[in-house]
């Protein structure tokens, strides 16, 4: 089969392979569409010391189980590889499992024709939902796993919060159309990139320039840093209310200082949300599948072969589409 590999630093190359073998409860699922994530181009740059080059990354997919216990079903994919009997499993909060591996970064990723996946990760698809909606379960599921954690920090209910969102990538734009979704009235993306500003624009959400229109200080109550950079934290820190939550959800970098005096001195909420447990996944299927997002025309789609090419334009921020799809 054919897989893009990693090789390294912003390295990528299609080679042919063979086919994996299969353990006990394991599938091969035939990858129908799997999306670059921003951990993805994280690595492409050669600053993931976790994922070591020559490696097939992706971890955002859906397709067809082609051999195993659910041959012949449309699935999607939980990546996260977790142990099940840990105190974080067993607590239902199983994406901080003690013991967990990730396709993508432990494991050979979706990058690929197929991918082997353990069967606990299965996630079956309803009729009607396509492979390239399905393929953003989990960024969505990411956007849904942050909002959940934040709204139960807040005073009144997240409808009646004035909300800023940080970014305008594929996780900021699922959290803005999830937002507005739930009924947030009073809700501003913020983006320093043209293209994606109009992206959000098409989307229907409200979306300004940060460094031509400054967020007011102290103006929401609710912030998601989709970003994950010094200057967002800062930014994140200053317009939150006094009293108000920060929800941190990007990793760009791990740069700059982090103002806990104002923190302190507003008594602000800061909360972090790392990806989704599976009952997260499950409820974003269902969200994806009830068309409450949109349209979702946003979405780029490319074949492998495309990819290296992707993650160049992506890297010089010269593609419009939130989300790029690589359909193998």
């Amino acid at each position: 089969m054919q897989a893009l590999f990693y090789t390294g630093p912003e390295q990528m190359e299609l080679r042919d392979i063979e086919l994996a073998p299969l353990a006990a409860g394991e599938s091969r699922v035939r990858v129908l569409a799997t999306g670059i994530c921003g951990s993805d181009l994280h690595a492409y740059h050669g600053h993931d010391p976790r994922r070591v080059p020559p490696m097939i990354l992706g971890h955002e997919a859906a397709g067809e189980v082609i051999e195993g216990a659910l041959a012949g079903k449309r699935v999607t994919m939980n990546p996260l590889v977790i142990c099940g009997h840990c105190d974080y499993c067993l607590a239902g909060r199983q994406n901080l499992c003690s013991n967990r591996t990730m396709l993508g970064m432990n494991r050979p990723g979706t990058f690929a024709e197929s991918v082997v996946v353990p069967d606990q990760c299965l996630i079956e698809l309803p009729d009607g939902l396509s492979p390239v909606a399905a393929a953003l379960t989990e960024p969505a599921a990411t956007a849904l796993h942050a909002i959940n954690r934040l709204a139960r920090s807040l005073a009144r209910p997240l409808a009646e919060a004035r909300v800023l969102v940080i970014g305008a990538g594929a996780v900021g734009l699922l959290t803005g159309l999830m937002l507005r979704q739930r009924g947030v009235r009073r809700l501003t993306l913020a983006d320093t990139n043209p293209l994606r500003r109009a992206t959000a624009e098409q989307a229907g959400l409200t979306v300004i320039d940060p460094r031509r229109t400054p967020v007011e200080a102290d103006s929401v109550e609710a912030v998601f840093d989709c970003v994950g950079a010094a200057a967002t934290r800062t930014m994140a820190v200053q317009t939150t209310r006094p009293g108000g939550s920060l929800m941190h959800l990007g990793l760009q970098d791990n740069d700059g200082a982090f103002d806990m005096r104002a923190v302190t001195l507003k008594e602000l909420i800061v909360l972090g949300a790392y990806t989704y447990t599976p009952s997260d996944l499950r409820a974003t299927v269902d969200l994806l599948a009830s068309g409450a997002l949109g349209p979702l025309d946003w979405v780029e789609t490319r074949g492998l072969d495309g990819g290296a090419a992707a993650f160049a334009e992506l890297v010089a921020g010269q593609s419009a589409a939130a989300k790029i799809v690589l359909t193998p």
